[in-house]
Parts: C-alpha cells; sequence; structure tokens
C-alpha cells in the first residue's frame, strides 16, 4: 500500500516539535497530529513549570532555531545547586567551577519553550499538520504503520513516532507496557517574590515528610516547588494568596525573606513511568512518552530532548546510506542509545526519591551520611557538574556498568 508521509509524529509539545524541526532539510514527507488547536500551540498557556536546560540542550536547542525564539528576559542563569537534608545546615553543592563552566545551566519557563518550538515549526513548508483532532489508535500494515483519527479517517506512516506525554495512549495501543510508581505525592508549583536574593542558586531541602525547592528567576523572583502528600497540596492550593504567601514563608524557614504569590498556582502529580521499550513495528517513543521522570533531579527535559536527537541521528544515517526511514537499524539504534542515556539516571533517580522519602531512622542516617560524603568527593560533585555543562563524563563504574549493558562489544575497553 502507498503511505500518505514518511514520518507521523503524534504530539505537538516540545519532543514532537522539535523532532519535526530535528527532520527539516531531509527530503522526508513529515505529517505532525495533535489534539489542541492551533490557536492553543501558538499561545500555550502558562503551566507553572520551570524547565532546567544543560548546555547540551542548549546547544541543541539553537542548532533547531528553537531558543533564538525563546524571549531573553525569561531565560535565568543557573550558576550553582545546593541540595539539604532535613535541617541540615551543610549542602551539597554542585558548583559551576566543578563542571568547568560559567554556569551549570539554564532556567526557562515549559510553556515558553512549547511557544517557541512552535514558532521554529510552523514555517516549515515539508510539514503537513492535522490539529484538533485526536489519534484513537494504530496498527502496522504491510509497509507502514495506521493511524487511525477520530471521526473515522486513516493516516499511513513508513514510520510512526509516539510523543504524546508520559500517559502516551500512542505506546499503549502500540501494545508496549509499562511500570508506573505513584509516589502517593502531588508537586505545587508556583512563582514567587521574594526579598532575599537567591545569587542563581538551585536549592532543594529534603524535609521530614516534604521536599522542597527553590528556582531563581530573574530579578527578586523564584519558583516554588512543594511536594507534599496530594490532600496537604491540594489544602495549599486552595488558599488566598496572602494566607498561601505566609504559609510558604513558613515552610522555607524565612530563608528568603517574605514570599509573595505572583502568578497561578499549579498543582501535578508524581508518577514515575518506565516503559517496557521504546520502539515496536514502525514505531518509536520519544520525550515523556519514552522515559517519564520525577522532577526530582529537573532532568527529564533533557533526557526527551536527547531521544529527539539520537532519533533524528539514527533517520539521517540511515537515509545516508541510502535506506530508509523504518529500516530496523533505525529503531534497534535508537532502542540502544536511548536506553542507555536515559536508565541509569532513571534508575539513580528513584533510588534517591526512594530514600529520601522513606522517614525511618535508618534511612535518615543513611542519606545523612551519603550526603556528606559526596560533598567531599570533588571527582563525584565534578562527575554530575560535568554531565550539565557537558564537559564531564560518568564516573568509572557507572560508564563501566553502562558499556556492560549497551555496549557488550566494548566492555572491555
Amino acid at each position: 500500500m502507498s503511505t500518505d508521509c514518511d514520518v507521523a509524529i503524534v504530539g505537538a509539545g516540545p519532543a514532537g516539535l522539535c523532532l519535526a524541526r530535528a527532520l527539516d532539510g531531509l527530503g522526508l514527507k513529515i505529517m505532525l497530529l495533535e489534539a489542541a488547536d492551533r490557536d492553543r500551540l501558538a499561545r500555550p498557556p502558562e503551566d507553572g513549570r520551570e524547565i532546567a536546560l544543560t548546555h547540551a540542550s542548549r546547544s541543541l536547542l539553537e542548532k533547531l532555531g528553537v531558543w533564538q525564539h525563546i524571549d531573553r528576559a525569561e531565560i535565568s542563569d543557573l550558576l550553582d545547586a545546593e541540595i539539604y537534608d532535613g535541617d541540615s545546615l551543610e549542602p551539597l553543592r554542585i558548583s559551576r567551577h566543578d563542571g568547568g563552566s560559567e554556569q551549570l545551566g539554564w532556567l526557562a519557563a515549559n510553556y515558553q519553550i512549547r511557544k517557541a518550538a512552535w514558532q521554529a515549526v510552523s514555517g516549515q513548508s515539508d510539514i503537513e499538520m492535522i490539529l484538533g483532532r485526536r489519534v484513537e489508535g494504530t496498527s502496522p500494515k504491510d509497509n507502514a504503520r495506521i493511524l487511525r483519527l477520530e471521526g473515522g479517517d486513516e493516516v499511513s506512516a513508513r514510520l510512526v513516532v509516539a510523543a504524546d506525554s508520559r500517559f502516551s495512549n500512542m505506546r499503549r495501543a502500540a501494545g508496549i507496557g509499562a511500570r508506573m510508581r505513584d509516589y502517593g505525592r502531588s508537586m505545587l508549583v508556583a512563582r514567587m517574590e521574594i526579598e532575599a536574593d537567591h545569587g542563581h542558586v538551585a536549592r532543594e531541602w529534603f524535609a521530614y515528610g516534604r521536599t522542597l525547592a527553590l528556582l531563581p528567576l530573574n530579578g527578586q523572583r523564584a519558583s516554588a516547588v512543594i511536594t507534599l502528600p496530594t490532600a496537604q497540596t491540594r489544602r495549599l492550593a486552595a488558599l488566598d494568596a496572602e494566607q498561601f504567601g505566609a504559609e510558604v514563608t513558613a515552610l522555607y524557614e524565612n530563608r528568603h525573606g517574605r514570599m509573595r504569590l505572583i502568578a497561578d498556582r499549579h498543582v501535578y502529580p508524581m508518577v514515575g513511568v518506565w516503559p517496557d521499550r521504546v520502539v515496536a513495528e514502525r514505531l518509536a517513543l520519544v520525550g515523556d512518552a519514552a522515559v517519564g521522570m520525577h522532577p526530582v533531579t529537573a532532568h527529564g527535559f533533557n533526557l526527551g530532548l536527547n531521544s529527539v536527537r539520537v532519533l533524528a541521528d539514527e533517520i539521517s544515517r540511515s537515509l545516508e546510506r541510502g535506506n530508509e526511514v523504518d529500516a530496523p537499524a533505525v529503531l534497534s539504534g535508537f532502542q540502544r542509545r536511548s536506553r542507555a542515556a536515559s536508565l541509569p539516571l532513571f534508575v539513580a533517580t528513584s533510588t534517591v526519591v526512594g530514600l529520601y522519602t522513606d522517614e525511618r531512622a535508618p534511612a535518615r542516617l543513611v542519606r545523612r551520611t551519603v550526603l556528606r560524603a559526596a560533598n567531599r568527593l570533588a571527582p563525584f560533585r565534578r562527575a554530575i557538574a560535568g554531565q550539565l555543562t557537558g564537559r564531564g563524563s560518568l564516573p568509572a563504574p557507572v560508564e563501566a556498568l553502562r558499556r556492560r549493558v549497551f555496549e557488550p562489544g566494548r566492555a572491555a575497553d
């Protein structure tokens, strides 16, 4: 059967849009399918989420022409990071100097990135868009994969890419299972005006019964990220602005002076998602559909962008060899490389979350001991900072394990 396009991307969030942009110029016919309409994509609503971008992510966004569309006044420098345990005054400090750079990364609002990605893509002539209609199902057929749209229409593509969130309907429709962990807590995010200067340092406190983070924004502003049992989060979200500011100031123990609400509050459930695989017949998962990270590391978006980079690279390589976008090597290479990048961080994050949500005395002792030891190990700090700045590598034992699992032929290198 003939196909309507070479690549059909389901989901016009940042991952789907960036992939469409990354495939531009390869001579492919691309189709972008999204349930939201054009107006919502062009003017996405503010959602409260601030994204921590690594140097690698900024480089990719610049290459795709997305970074240039983000208002510079809305991009905040991230110089250093501090992690505290309970009421300890001795943090683990990840410094920009450990990473050999002037800063660890940057912070930008999620909705600003979405808007910029749409602006970068909307002028591409080789992309056909089907907006305002849901994809209700998918199945392989002959030399294509079929997408069934609401209303009864069908689209056929050589390769389908699911970029439709961590709760991906496309992933389920393709028969890919996923392990989901509901942490039983919710995250409240809110922009606040603060009295004390944050110095463009991100801070996170693993307090007993709650986790607090403060992400530095330009001026005397910051994003408060508060994780509590869901009932407590909803109570906090229901307070009026004055009561909310007073309670948040108390939660943060006046570390940054009086805190005043300056934007809408948003609440998100804490659910981690790890799919059994990221490929199926003529289908690949990118972005949150490929891995749904707990936000404790603020690294999920960067992993999503990396999956876009890897898939675009595999497709480009295939075309250079005279093969098609659906060549078996495309999906096998994408599966191996994307999982190699995401699995170590997903496992580490899950371990950290488990340790820091366990309020038993032994767990408290272990995490404080680990934090103090890590703070005294310069190679450990440099490894973390180097991953953010792109000027370092994984610690040798972690890199050896990664190679053993994903590159068995190089395990002895």
